[in-house]
Parts: structure tokens; sequence; C-alpha cells
């Protein structure tokens, strides 16, 4: 039996350490070769954790995702398409999924994956030049998430954040420090970066998780825009 975590529209099984489930939004259909599960009438999709940081920062206890029914996502580093799926799956059929890579292999992957799912679109750009979509994305939108493992990754998340992100919405940061700087000690780079975030105009991080022991090396903040 699965039960609802907080109010996040997430569900999780009792003992499960690994897995997570969304409610699926395209019953019948599994794009990574994810088990399907049945509960109470409902079709959910197990979601991996230790291929996911979102899944991740739920698992280790984040207080809250700013992730909901009905909310427009920009998603940045989609990849070919994984966890950016479960945000589908977590918006439902009011929100929608705006899913951002530079990489046009990856994309061709994005592209099947949006193509089964009619509240998510792929675009191919560079985050660090959010000007360069700013015809394809809303004027705003409720939460901004980011995934990108290069060495000025706050930096791309902050033009973005100033960007797009609503006043009230959300902003989550995945952070892979040992692209910032491998020569320090990841602690260290997760408690600069915290404070550069927080002396940003606007910003404020409501949340913070270590990734460990479901991803090396990463953390997930967890930002509000005043």
């Amino acid at each position: 039996m699965l039960q609802r975590i907080k109010k996040f529209p997430v569900f999780e099984r009792r003992h499960d350490r690994r897995l997570l489930f969304t409610k699926n939004l395209t019953p019948k259909r599994s794009f990574f070769a994810e088990a399907l599960l049945k509960d109470k009438g409902e079709e959910y999709r197990a979601w991996d954790v230790s291929r996911s940081k979102l899944g991740a920062a739920i698992k280790k206890g984040a207080s809250q995702i700013g992730i909901k029914e009905g909310d427009t996502v920009l998603y940045l580093g989609a990849s070919h398409g994984f966890t950016p799926s479960y945000v589908s799956d977590m918006v439902g059929k009011d929100g929608f999924v705006f899913c951002l890579d530079f990489a046009p292999r990856v994309v061709r992957d994005l592209v099947f994956v949006c193509e089964e799912r009619e509240n998510m679109a792929p675009i191919l750009g560079d985050a660090a030049h959010p000007e360069a979509y700013k015809d394809l994305i809303p004027e705003e939108v409720d939460v901004v998430f980011q995934d990108i493992a290069q060495r000025n990754q706050v930096e791309i998340f902050l033009k973005n954040c100033d960007a797009y992100l609503k006043s009230g919405g959300f902003g989550l940061l995945a952070l892979k420090a040992r692209s910032v700087d491998v020569s320090k000690n990841p602690k260290q780079i997760f408690a600069h970066v915290r404070r550069e975030l927080e002396s940003h105009k606007g910003l404020t991080v409501v949340d913070y998780r270590d990734l460990y022991p479901f991803e090396k090396d990463h953390a997930m903040f967890i930002c509000k825009k005043k």
C-alpha cells in the first residue's frame, strides 16, 4: 500500500529505501523500464531515487520541494528525460514541464518521451544563455529546476531564476561539487554555495540536503523567490 509524502504529489511504500512512486500520467506506458504498480485503482510508476537527484532529496527528507499539481516547471539539464518524466507526473495534466538540454544526442531521446506526454516539451539550448529561449518560455514559471554539471552551475541557476522564476516560486539546484572545484572538500563547496545563494537578492534558501548515499558529492538546494 502506498502513502503520500507530506503534501508532495509523490508516494512511498513503507520500508522501501530505494523507490518512490508517482501517479502515472500515461497509464500502461513505461519509458525507462520502470515497474508499474496498481494501488486502490490507480496506476503508479516506480521511481529509482539512485538515478534521480530530485528523488534522492525527497528520500533524504526534504521539507518542501516546491513542485505541485498544476505547476509550470523549467527543467534545466533534462538529459534523456528520466527525472523530468516524473516531474511531468507530479504537475499532472494541468501543469507543464519545459525540458532543456544542450546535447543534441540526448534531446533526440527526450523528444520521444515528450511525444508521449502532452505536458512536456523539449528544448535544445544552452542554459547559460537564458535570453536565447525567452520566446519559448512563459514570462514566469512556478519552478526552476537545474541539474547541470558545470563549473559555473550556480551562476547559470541564478540567471534563470532572475529571468523566469515568479515571486513566491521555487528554485531547486542539484549541485555537483566536483564539477565546481575538484580540489576542495565537497562540504566546503556546499557551504560556499549556500552563502552565495543566500546573498543573492530576492532568494531565500528554505532547505538543503546532502544527497549521500544516493549521490556522492551532490547536494540539493531549495530556494524560494521573494
